[in-house]
């Protein structure tokens, strides 16, 4: 990520909170605050997007949102499809003042080698990037017993970090190796909306999500009729 956007977003949050930015030796652009936004830079841009908290996702012609739901209705990650390629959004906890990218890439690039997968840096449009392949589990197959055997899967790591947050996205398929495949993606990463709130959390911990309350009540029902179906006792109602 250009050095001038993070600093734009964290000095912006220092002058909130009345402390001074540190010097610059070359002036700010606007030009560098292009996306992702923090909440208090978001653009008046007219773009629908899917309020899941800590994150506000775009809804962007030709793909598909994706959030995965653990068994008490908590949202534990949220995925957008464009055709066979996806791109995985994570936001976490970051200091004050400073930036976890640079740290959080070795630590990746690290647990990807030691996994029999392979990470190299490289420039990407939000700045350093990670690129190569990663080997990840397929996704269980109908009356499938056994644990599948890893496969190798290209990927792309991005990263962009902001006042008090880091935002990672993860693109793997066809976009992990086109520009071409992966413009869409990236495009819908440039305009995720990071909402960091004011509650005090330790650094790297996952911001929380929270899916829109009309979703909520159709992930209630399924999972109620799921529970009718196997028999089990119906899911409590609102009291």
């Amino acid at each position: 990520m250009p050095f001038g956007r993070r600093r734009n977003r964290i000095d912006r949050s220092l002058r909130e909170r009345g402390v001074p930015p540190e010097p610059q030796h070359r002036p700010r652009e606007e030009a560098d605050t292009t996306g992702p936004w923090d909440e208090a830079d978001a653009p008046e841009d007219r773009i629908a997007r899917v309020d899941l908290g800590s994150l506000r996702l775009p809804a962007v012609p030709g793909t598909e949102l994706r959030v995965d739901v653990n068994a008490q209705q908590k949202v534990v990650g949220a995925t957008l499809r464009a055709g066979d390629s996806l791109l995985q959004v994570s936001a976490f906890a970051a200091p004050r003042a400073a930036g976890i990218w640079d740290s959080v890439r070795e630590d990746l690039a690290r647990s990807a080698a030691g996994q029999g997968g392979a990470l190299r840096e490289v420039d990407g449009p939000f700045g350093p990037e990670l690129a190569g392949h990663v080997l990840a589990a397929p996704p269980p197959q109908p009356g499938q017993t056994a644990p599948a055997q890893p496969v190798r899967r290209a990927a792309r790591f991005l990263g962009v970090d902001g006042p008090r947050w880091f935002l990672r996205g993860m693109i793997s398929g066809p976009a992990a190796e086109s520009p071409e495949a992966a413009a869409q993606l990236e495009e819908a990463f440039r305009q995720i909306v990071v909402v960091r709130g004011a509650d005090p959390m330790p650094v790297r911990e996952q911001l929380p999500l929270t899916l829109p309350p009309q979703a909520a009540a159709q992930v209630a029902a399924q999972q109620a009729a799921r529970k009718r179906a196997a028999g089990g006792p119906p899911a409590p109602g609102p009291a």
